[in-house]
């Protein structure tokens, strides 16, 4: 009864389901290019501009002035590009601190100061690279400055926090007050 008759079927390793049919849809329709960045740009200008009152409290020209901004700057396609390179990046570097903090609450006192600076300082590092690889990826040149010099700019940042802590463990002790004197602008208390 088929005889001859070839069906073509798109086969995956990874089916998507209808939420994988709806999100190719909207990607299609240039929602992920292009609604999402205007209404972030958008909402970003307009809550700027409401907070910090430069052009007073009318939020109408608040509107007008944020709705500007964020169809000029989706005018060319670096806008799209940029947010394209970026937020995957973020979610990852999301995860790997998720993962860091998870690992470090088995293990380690929450209460520890010196815990709080280390998870500080991978949280900016996770930023530093996510920041660096996605300027690197829409071909800003800053990008391949860091690809050809990141050892360096490690390396410094370690000595500054070597010597940052050499500085804060030298605290000198304060001298201690000899007997039940007191000065003079204390004694009447």
């Amino acid at each position: 009864m088929f005889n001859g008759v070839i069906f073509f079927q798109s086969v995956s390793a990874f089916p998507s389901g209808p939420i994988g049919d709806l999100l190719s849809k909207w990607e299609a329709m240039g929602f992920f290019s292009y609604l999402l960045p205007f209404l972030l740009i958008f909402a970003l200008v307009f809550g700027i501009l409401t907070k910090v009152h430069p052009l007073g409290d009318n939020k109408m020209v608040n509107g007008i002035i944020a709705l500007a901004v964020a169809l000029m700057a989706l005018q060319f396609d670096f806008v799209p590009s940029f947010f394209s390179q970026i937020f995957p990046r973020v979610g990852v570097g999301l995860a790997i601190i998720l993962g860091v903090l998870i690992i470090a609450g088995l293990f380690i006192d929450p209460e520890s100061k010196a815990i709080n600076y280390i998870l500080l300082g991978v949280g900016v590092l996770v930023i530093g690279v996510v920041l660096v690889q996605a300027t690197g990826a829409t071909g800003w040149q800053s990008g391949d400055w860091w690809e050809a010099n990141w050892q360096m700019v490690v390396g410094a940042i370690f000595l500054f926090i070597l010597v940052a802590v050499i500085i804060g463990g030298s605290n000198p002790s304060k001298p201690k007050e000899a007997g039940p004197y007191k000065p003079f602008y204390a004694r009447g208390q």
